[in-house]
């Protein structure tokens, strides 16, 4: 095996693992034993546990990030919000070993790889649809940032409890999330709490 191969495995095994078993549960130990290797390999390329684990969760990050590249381009906004829900879920339904790592909090990046970070990059990508939709309406679009945080943590949470409970099916769960988004939109108080 090359040394890019071996890291590739590595990296694979380690997702594995903290996916089932978390940061702290997680060994060098039994890392090593699953891809057939001794320890100082792992420490030869990551240089322990925590560099493992910061280069499989900054990997799954982008792979998260990249699923969104062009997916945003529809013509209505509610059409917008319906592909940035389903892309999310998605990946929670294909990768959720990845999506089981990234709702565990990081002790090695607390600024970058949690959950937090990743709602803001994603909803950093969003945040288009409500600002247009918002001047449409003549709403402030300054406060745009505080609804796409709001719609991706929405549906970020409801991922992580789907993908607990196994049903309903994405395309249904996707529905209901932009249902209650959109229509809770369409009758949105400009100025709330005045």
């Amino acid at each position: 095996m090359t040394g890019q191969e071996r890291r590739e495995q590595l990296l694979d095994v380690g997702r594995t693992v903290f996916a089932e078993r978390g940061f702290e549960g997680a060994s060098i130990e039994e890392i090593a034993q699953r891809a057939g290797i001794t320890k100082p390999v792992i420490y030869e390329h990551f240089g322990g546990k925590e560099g493992l684990y910061a280069v499989v969760v900054d990997r799954e990050v982008q792979r998260l990030l990249s699923r969104f590249e062009g997916e945003l381009n529809q013509d209505s906004p509610r059409a917008k919000l319906e592909a940035a829900a389903n892309t999310f879920l998605t990946y929670i339904e294909e990768e959720q070993d990845g999506f089981r790592i990234l709702v565990r909090d990081s002790p090695v990046a607390s600024k970058t790889g949690s959950l937090a970070s990743v709602i803001g990059d994603i909803a950093s990508q969003v945040e288009y649809v409500f600002t247009e939709e918002f001047k449409t309406r003549g709403f402030d679009p300054k406060l745009a940032p505080l609804y796409s945080q709001a719609l991706v943590g929405m549906v970020a949470l409801v991922g992580q409890w789907w993908l607990d409970s196994g049903k309903p099916s994405r395309k249904v769960v996707t529905a209901h999330l932009v249902n209650l988004a959109w229509n809770g939109l369409k009758d949105l108080d400009p100025k709330p709490g005045k």
